[in-house]
């Protein structure tokens, strides 16, 4: 169970541990976290973790008990608790275990939510939203099928499930998150049939990928989503950090202007569709029912369109699917963290950390629907499991702890917050063109 270290024995002989003795099992073979005051070493654990390996392990070292909160629902925590026993190592000395004012503030929010019932969904609104992702591709068919093959019709057959695309990508971000069913089985097994048979992705891929992000929000080299030097650097400190590189993959002082270019339509269509097929080649022997939910939607998409528009019209018209919902998904997520903080981590608290790296989009009812209710970044990374119809509802209660606490809540228009997409990565461009020339003119 990890390396072993100095230790303070308490009165009953239980195994005390300080910070500091904490902090030194933060490696890949030694991870230990600390949740409400105990510690547990989770170093074989993280691999059997049903949410991942890295999304624990990112906590090594740190208090992970508001993170362990936001994931576990309070019903399921109990089963939780019983898996987490033998891996129990001990506790942390009283003297260091004081939970900060913010810390026991949010935790008092969370408890306000729970009783006005704010983590219950609405089973109406997500079914209703579930037969709308089923008809979005049933009208784009009937587009084709009833109104006959022409320049117009296929583009808006391709628009449609575009749309279709999108909206079910945020439904599949409710059952991805646990927030619709009591059951963690029935929103996985709901979760899988979105996400492989109704748009021909991986719901595990997704899970993996996803959960690291709310984990550790723009946090480099734990956050996947920043983890984009390749083709951009986005804050202040990789862009300093990628210019210490003598080689670089493209010119980042023009990523503004090749970003919408490469950015938003390639997303799906290209990265995705290589890492899912990526994911499913190293899980093989896992991940086959799976596999075959997501071979289903290709089968499906052929049978469909093959007949009426043939090969090449239905792989264009898979495309046109996957350019639309590529380009909503991307300027969508994108806006509320690449112009936030983006830095390495610090072992922030949990509202701290959160606040750093996400913002709002006002709310309106397109604003609702186009987004699927990530307007409300801020509530939904505070607090991951709400279901998303009521995430408005907490939004007063999270304004007023950020006041408190000196929190800047940020809040922008749809307009302002795309266009603050390019602004930002000009600014970063900017600063990696200057920090690149000044760095290596001084050893040549």
């Amino acid at each position: 169970m990890g390396k072993g270290g100095d230790k303070v024995v308490s009165d009953r002989a239980e195994t005390v541990y300080t910070w500091e003795e904490v902090q030194k099992h933060a490696d890949k073979d030694d991870k230990w976290i600390v949740i409400e005051g105990e510690v547990f070493d989770v170093t074989r654990w993280s691999r059997k973790h049903p949410g991942g390996s890295r999304v624990i392990s990112h906590y090594a070292g740190q208090d992970a008990t508001d993170a362990f909160t936001a994931f576990h629902r309070t019903h399921r925590r109990q089963f939780v608790n019983k898996y987490m026993k033998p891996i129990r190592v001990g506790k942390i000395a009283p003297d260091e275990n004081k939970q900060k004012e913010i810390d026991t503030d949010f935790r008092d929010l969370r408890e306000v939510a729970d009783k006005m019932g704010l983590f219950n969904p609405s089973y109406f609104f997500f079914h209703f939203h579930f037969v709308m992702a089923i008809l979005y591709e049933v009208v784009g068919y009937l587009t084709l099928a009833y109104f006959g093959v022409n320049w117009f019709t296929f583009i808006l057959c391709g628009l449609i499930l575009g749309t279709g695309m999108a909206q079910s990508g945020w439904l599949q971000h409710d059952f991805g998150h646990l927030s619709v069913y009591k059951s963690n089985a029935l929103n996985n097994f709901v979760h899988q049939i979105l996400m492989g048979v109704i748009k021909g992705a991986s719901s595990g891929w997704w899970k993996h990928m996803h959960y690291q992000h709310h984990a550790k929000p723009n946090v480099m080299d734990k956050d996947p989503d920043v983890r984009v030097e390749k083709l951009f650097v986005v804050g202040d400190n990789m862009a300093k950090k990628v210019a210490k590189q003598k080689n670089y993959w493209l010119p980042y002082n023009f990523q503004h202007k090749y970003f919408p270019i490469i950015g938003p339509p390639l997303l799906f269509p290209i990265y995705f569709q290589f890492m899912i097929f990526r994911f499913f080649y190293q899980r093989r022997k896992t991940h086959y029912v799976e596999f075959l939910m997501f071979l289903s939607y290709y089968v499906r998409f052929a049978y469909l369109f093959v007949p009426l528009v043939g090969v090449f019209g239905t792989l264009v018209l898979y495309e046109i699917t996957r350019v639309v919902e590529s380009t909503w998904f991307t300027w969508v997520s994108q806006s509320n963290h690449i112009p936030m903080e983006i830095d390495q981590d610090q072992n922030r608290p949990w509202v701290k950390l959160q606040m750093h790296a996400t913002r709002n989009i006002e709310k309106s009812a397109f604003n609702d629907w186009f987004t699927g209710h990530l307007n409300f970044q801020i509530e939904h990374h505070l607090f991951p499991t709400m279901p998303r119809h009521n995430l408005y509802k907490i939004k007063p209660l999270v304004k007023e702890l950020c006041k408190k606490h000196g929190i800047t809540y940020q809040e922008v228009s749809l307009g302002y917050a795309f266009k603050d997409i390019l602004r930002s990565l000009r600014k970063s461009g900017q600063i990696w063109f200057d920090e690149y020339y000044h760095y290596h003119e001084k050893f040549e």
